[in-house]
């Protein structure tokens, strides 16, 4: 039985109200006629040319598939639809040893989308009494079925997908995969890959929105997009090719609104205003492999900064860098203290940190201008000048990047910070003026105070460097007023 006749099968997944009228799913069974590899009509034929950018439907069923399409177009209820299908209508048992499980695997972005998906499964299984005679046991994110297959969700992570005996892995939202401020789609492939070695004709399925341009996704339509001697299908469509029932003026209105976000989010164009703002590879290298924090030297000067958090999901964190001269060459910028605190108590935070400060013979701080002046006087109690800052966030990341970009930033091997500076993303708004923040519902609280005290101490570098040579080509001091001219800097 292929997917279509269960979906027309009035005892099976035609039992559904939703599949009762099928004229607006008619791209949707296009798309599953190349993913199983399905006999297509002419007209089904030109809709795939027209997705795919090929001519030759796929001789055998792909074993990698990525779908790129907007938003309410159905994915996740077809990727449901797909993962019921192949978890009860396949017989894995002979490539499965003794006791072992095949499972069908979907993964979501996060705990509530992944609910979205069990929910559709449980569905499908509930709606056909035959389905759902194959259910031997349910679990909170897991389904057990009698021919030893489990249906099961989970979240984007490449420890939790080790392991596995895969039939299929269904990624769900590909391109907005998250963990901690990182984007982990490319390890959670590396781990996914060798779980479908051993079952012919495992599926590894994405399907998603498109996002920025970087990712598993975007990759994936770079390279393979119309290109025919390929084995890895792709497919790329609008929300409205692939649901004609969505409302046309809807779609208008978020056009005229922002027209980058719903060229993205209806019209499956990856965003063009938006990028990723450092790249892994140049954080990485400005990176001290195993030091996660320097102790104070004797003769330097330190500089600090701080992003104050008032509770809630952020950290209130201080960061401490210094400079290094190397003899002509513009001075390295040096990261020493990067440290983060999730509490409320804001005077706690400022005793603590004092504390810090004082280590590092520190008198002030720098920092933004967030909750008026309560910060300041709550860094006065301890003795310290907090002074507000003169760039705004977007600013001090603009500058840091050529910082990190030529190597003149060291940074510390610190986790939390390192994923924050990978996630900042650089927008260009609608008079190409760029910005950059983090994404929407993460957090830049380390990656905020590293960057403005890297770049307070690179402008004080460059600033005082050369007004000390002037001093010295100018008034050439003799020997004994070194000293004298030192202090008085």
């Amino acid at each position: 039985m292929t997917i279509l006749d269960a979906l027309t099968d009035r005892e099976l997944f035609g039992r559904l109200p939703i599949f009762r009228d099928l004229g607006s799913w008619h791209r949707w069974f296009a798309f599953l006629k190349a993913l199983f590899s399905i006999p297509m009509t002419a007209e089904e034929l030109l809709i795939y040319a027209h997705h795919t950018g090929r001519e030759a439907p796929p001789a055998v069923p792909p074993t990698e598939v990525y779908v790129c399409a907007g938003r309410r177009s159905g994915k996740s209820f077809i990727s449901a639809l797909v993962a019921v299908f192949l978890a009860c209508f396949r017989d894995y048992r002979p490539f499965l040893a003794p006791g072992e499980r095949a499972m069908v695997l979907m993964i979501a972005t996060d705990r509530e989308q992944a609910g979205i998906l069990l929910r559709y499964v449980k569905a499908f299984l509930a709606s056909t009494p035959m389905l759902a005679a194959m259910i031997e046991r349910e679990m909170a994110d897991s389904i057990e079925l009698a021919n030893r297959v489990t249906l099961a969700v989970a979240t984007c992570s490449y420890r939790s997908v080790r392991g596995l005996t895969l039939a299929a892995a269904i990624c769900d939202e590909v391109s907005f995969w998250r963990v901690d401020g990182s984007n982990p789609d490319h390890e959670v492939m590396t781990a996914l890959r060798p779980g479908t070695a051993t079952i012919p004709n495992a599926l590894l399925l994405c399907i998603s929105t498109p996002y920025s341009r970087s990712g598993v996704l975007y990759e994936a339509l770079r390279e393979h997009h119309g290109v025919e001697s390929t084995d890895v299908l792709t497919w790329k469509a609008t929300s409205l090719e692939m649901n004609p029932t969505l409302s046309s003026v809807i779609i208008e209105k978020a056009r005229i609104q922002d027209a980058a976000a719903a060229a993205s989010e209806w019209d499956a164009e990856f965003r063009s205003d938006l990028e990723a703002f450092l790249s892994a590879e140049l954080i990485a290298s400005c990176v001290e492999d195993g030091c996660h924090e320097r102790p104070p030297c004797e003769g330097t000067g330190y500089t600090a900064a701080v992003d104050m958090s008032g509770g809630g999901p952020d950290a209130s964190t201080l960061a401490i860098a210094h400079a290094e001269r190397r003899g002509s060459e513009a001075p390295r910028v040096v990261l020493d203290v990067c440290r983060g605190w999730h509490t409320a108590n804001v005077e706690g935070v400022v005793a603590e940190m004092a504390e810090h400060l004082g280590r590092y013979r520190i008198g002030s701080v720098v920092g933004d201008k967030y909750a008026g002046e309560w910060v300041p006087s709550a860094f006065k109690r301890h003795g310290i000048a907090y002074r507000h800052a003169t760039r705004n966030r977007s600013e001090v990341y603009i500058e840091l990047h050529p910082l990190i970009a030529t190597g003149r930033a060291v940074l510390l091997d610190h986790s939390t910070l390192l994923r924050e500076l990978r996630q900042l993303e650089r927008r260009t708004g609608r008079q190409g003026r760029d910005t950059v923040d983090h994404p929407l519902r993460l957090h830049d609280d380390h990656a905020n105070a590293a960057a403005l005290a890297l770049v307070e101490v690179a402008a004080r570098a460059t600033r005082v460097t050369p007004d000390f040579r002037h001093v010295i080509r100018t008034i050439r001091p003799r020997p004994s007023q070194w000293v004298n001219i030192a202090v008085e800097r």
